[in-house]
């Protein structure tokens, strides 16, 4: 059964490997600031570059709000490299090849694309408060615009 969190849920603790082949653990993250982690389907597509780049357009908000942003996908170190230079990503990507991280949180399953029935990423996003409790939580956000609805609601 794939997890579907809601607000006031705790979020998994997790360590994972990010672009530069360091790791990174949530439970240390959330010492400095709230997190937000989002899951997004493949770098350098239309749409994740749109989420993508909506988050490194607010990142300096979300930043001075207390928020560290973190992406997610099944792409290679050497393809978040590729993509973190071209759009001047400013905050760390997780490599995330075989999708534990995605299942963990709910954000892989079921898709269907012109009657093909096959498994992929949910785009999802999550804020996660210093105390490990989900502040937000979204499955199948749209790449445009819930950035901002992220934010609002943040903020409220």
């Amino acid at each position: 059964m794939t997890p579907q969190f809601e607000v006031g849920d705790k979020a998994p603790d997790f360590t994972a490997e990010l672009t530069d082949g360091s790791k990174v653990t949530l439970s240390k993250m959330l010492k400095d600031s709230g997190v937000i982690i989002y899951f997004y389907p493949r770098d350098d597509t239309p749409g994740c570059t749109t989420q993508a780049c909506d988050f490194r357009d607010n990142f300096s908000s979300l930043k001075n709000d207390g928020w560290k942003v973190i992406g997610v996908s099944k792409d290679s170190a050497k393809s978040h490299q590729k993509f973190t230079d071209k759009y001047s990503i400013p905050f760390d990507l997780i490599v995330d090849s075989e999708t534990e991280l995605h299942q963990q949180y709910g954000a892989w399953g079921e898709k269907k694309l012109y009657g093909k029935t096959y498994m992929g990423c949910v785009r999802s996003t999550f804020a996660i408060n210093q105390d490990g409790t989900f502040a937000w939580a979204e499955y199948k956000v749209k790449t445009t615009g819930h950035v901002e609805k992220l934010m609002q609601d943040l903020k409220n």
